[in-house]
């Protein structure tokens, strides 16, 4: 599945092997590797993959089938912080009622 998935972010992408091996400080034969299926990255190679084309390990190692994974705040199951501190559940409920509102607000 990371194979498939790295050569298409990476055609989508319009990226060359050589690029992606250059961010990457790999051989490009490395990386070619990896997306002909012959190689399978190291766990901080998927990592810094997911860095690079800006999604996630679970996207690339296909656990999840959206690129680019969403968060449903109306059904949070972990913490969501600001500036390092937790929110509680009334103000995950302030700013959805927030952002409802300016979003009502900009249909108008």
């Amino acid at each position: 599945m990371i194979a498939k998935r790295l050569s298409e972010l990476r055609k989508k992408k319009k990226w060359s092997l050589q690029y992606i091996a250059d961010q990457l400080n790999i051989a490009k034969s490395t990386y070619a590797g990896y997306e002909s299926g012959y190689r399978q990255p190291s766990l901080e190679a998927v990592k810094e993959l997911a860095t690079l084309f800006g999604t996630s390990t679970d996207y690339l190692l296909g656990v999840v089938d959206d690129e680019q994974q969403t968060i449903e705040l109306t059904n949070t199951s972990f913490p969501i912080t600001v500036d390092g501190e937790r929110l509680t559940e009334d103000e995950i409920h302030q700013l959805i009622a927030f952002i409802r509102v300016k979003r009502e607000m900009a249909k108008k």
